[in-house]
């Protein structure tokens, strides 16, 4: 910047002084970096300090770097456990992770052995939406395996016959299956169930019922296919008991929604969706 606004130049004491018969001096002006310019007659007049854009850079990611870990710390604790202190169950948002290690146990190929807690419990209820959610109940061997799995032994002996009435040969039918369950050669029969959340509605020391929120894709991939691929929103309700060593389904019932607004994503065609079903692998869910 200049001083007396003449741009840094000069001005006209400084022009008239130099053709004077030599009695005046010439005065002149000197520019210096960083835009600071200096009288060579006059003592330098000191402005007001003013803080370069590198450093108001560095504050501004210092800033930024406070407040996201602060964000950080109170959404999950200080990470020096698993469990990330005594009272991480109350700082968890209900849709937020507690970190809590989830099972490394399983029953045919299902995950089992969750914790006597109400953690333990979300995590069954939320595994076991998805082994019963899946392909594997379209078959009567399978489906009984996972059914003497997942449930009570009174359950399971209650719900085998009206699931084995539901899951009938009109019913394959109208999916695009053949009687025993199975896809046309050529196409993929999809069958998953994505946990959204988990919530504990009541919690006592040999009971819990657990709500699961979760998405799921029903449908049959293939260029024939009269059934594509389609998501599904529901809530899945499950009366659990401790039999000991781990949850097991008493009861359970199922209720539409809640049901976001469709998005406007285009859709993928038939061999997109069956080469990424037998590409993309599932997770086991812990609470």
């Amino acid at each position: 910047m200049s001083i007396g606004g003449d741009g840094g130049y000069g001005d006209e004491r400084g022009i008239a002084g130099a053709g004077s018969g030599g009695r005046g001096r010439a005065r002149t002006r000197t520019r210096l970096p960083e835009d600071d310019v200096v009288d060579a007659y006059e003592e330098p007049r000191r402005g007001p300090v003013r803080v370069g854009r590198s450093m108001m850079t560095v504050v501004g990611v210092v800033v930024l770097l406070i407040a996201a870990l602060a964000f950080a710390n109170r959404g999950g604790g200080d990470g020096s456990s698993g469990t990330g202190g005594p009272d991480a169950e109350n700082r968890a948002r209900p849709t937020a992770p507690t970190g809590e290690r989830p099972v490394t146990t399983g029953t045919d190929g299902v995950p089992t052995g969750f914790p006597r807690t109400e953690q333990g419990a979300q995590s069954a209820a939320a595994n076991y939406t998805v082994a019963l959610g899946g392909t594997g109940m379209f078959d009567t061997e399978r489906r009984h395996q996972l059914v003497d799995t997942l449930y009570t032994p009174e359950a399971a002996a209650r719900i085998k016959g009206p699931q084995d009435e539901a899951y009938s040969a009109e019913f394959f039918e109208r999916l695009g299956l053949d009687e025993r369950g199975r896809a046309p050669e050529g196409m993929t029969f999809v069958s998953r169930a994505i946990p959204v959340g988990t919530k504990v509605t009541e919690y006592g020391d040999d009971s819990a019922t657990v709500e699961v929120w979760y998405t799921s894709l029903i449908g049959m991939a293939g260029e024939e296919s009269t059934l594509p691929v389609t998501t599904t929103w529901k809530t899945w309700t499950f009366d659990l008991r401790w039999t000991g060593s781990d949850w097991k389904i008493a009861d359970d019932s199922q209720e539409d929604g809640p049901a976001p607004v469709p998005g406007d994503d285009r859709a993928s065609t038939a061999e997109d969706i069956s080469k990424a079903v037998e590409e993309y692998g599932g997770f086991t869910y812990a609470r």
